[in-house]
């Protein structure tokens, strides 16, 4: 996976959940505190690891989307 240096993991917190979402946006999955999620570094947003596992597969070492799937986007 090329993709993984674009993503940072963190455990939700509650300032995190109030800021953005208990929701992941991509698949709607609810995120609870503790949960692992994962900051997409170039689009600025938490994905659960589904979402960010599915991503990062169709990325590049730069970020970048190299090829273009059904789903995610």
């Amino acid at each position: 996976m090329g993709g993984e240096n674009c993503f940072v993991e963190q455990k939700a917190t509650k300032e995190i959940l109030l800021r953005v979402t208990n929701v992941c946006g991509q698949c709607y999955e609810s995120l609870c505190e503790g949960d692992d999620v994962y900051y997409d570094m170039s689009t600025y947003r938490y994905l659960c690891k589904r979402c960010k596992d599915e991503l990062s597969e169709r990325m590049n070492d730069e970020c970048e989307i190299e090829e273009e799937g059904e789903g995610l986007f």
